[in-house]
C-alpha cells in the first residue's frame, strides 16, 4: 500500500512532493523477460523548485517534450557515463547530455552516472572531462559537486573540475 506504480504522465503527491512519471529510453530488465514494461525518468515538484531526475536514457526527442510540458526545471540529474556507438538509445554521451538539459529548459545540470563502474569501453574521467567542455562551449551551468559534497538550489552549485587533480 506504500507503493504507487506510475505510467508515463501519471502523477502522485506525497508529503507535499508531487512525483510524475515522464518518458525515457532504456530497457527494462525486471523478470525473465525484457521490454515489458515503461523506462520512467521523474519530475519532482517541490512548493519552491522544480527538479528533473532522468534515470538512464539515451537522447531522443522526449527531452523536448518533457521540457515543454513540464519545464522549466530549476535542476535536471542526468547519465552521462556509460555511453557506446553499439547502444546510443540506452545512455547519452556527454554532449548529448548538455543538449538534453538544454531541450529540458533546465537551469543547471547535474551529471551523474559516470566514474562508478566499468560497462563501457571510455576512461572513468572521460565524461565528466566531455560533459564539463561542452557545458562550457554551450555555456550552460553544470554543477560537479564531489562525493558528500551539498548542492544548494539557488544558492550552492558546487563546480571544480575535482577529476582533474586526480590524474595527477
Amino acid at each position: 500500500d506504500k507503493i504507487v506504480e506510475l505510467a508515463w504522465d501519471e502523477n502522485v503527491t506525497a508529503n507535499g512532493l508531487k512525483f510524475i512519471a515522464t518518458p525515457a529510453r532504456h530497457f527494462t530488465g525486471r523478470g525473465f523477460k525484457r521490454n515489458q514494461t515503461l523506462w520512467s525518468a521523474f519530475v519532482l515538484q517541490g512548493a519552491n523548485h522544480k527538479l528533473y531526475l532522468g534515470g538512464d536514457s539515451g537522447y531522443d526527442t522526449h527531452f523536448k517534450k518533457v521540457g515543454e510540458q513540464y519545464g522549466p526545471f530549476d535542476l535536471a540529474i542526468l547519465e552521462c557515463g556509460q555511453y557506446n556507438a553499439y547502444w546510443p538509445l540506452i545512455h547519452m554521451f556527454p554532449e548529448q547530455t548538455v543538449q538534453a538539459a538544454k531541450d529540458l529548459n533546465a537551469k543547471v545540470l547535474l551529471p551523474v552516472h559516470w566514474g562508478k563502474f566499468a560497462l563501457a569501453m571510455h576512461s572513468w574521467d572521460d565524461p565528466a572531462i566531455r560533459v564539463a567542455k561542452q557545458a562550457k562551449a554551450d555555456n550552460f551551468k553544470i554543477t560537479t559537486p564531489l562525493l558528500g559534497e551539498s548542492v544548494v538550489l539557488d544558492e550552492h552549485y558546487p563546480s571544480k573540475e575535482w577529476w582533474l587533480d586526480l590524474g595527477k
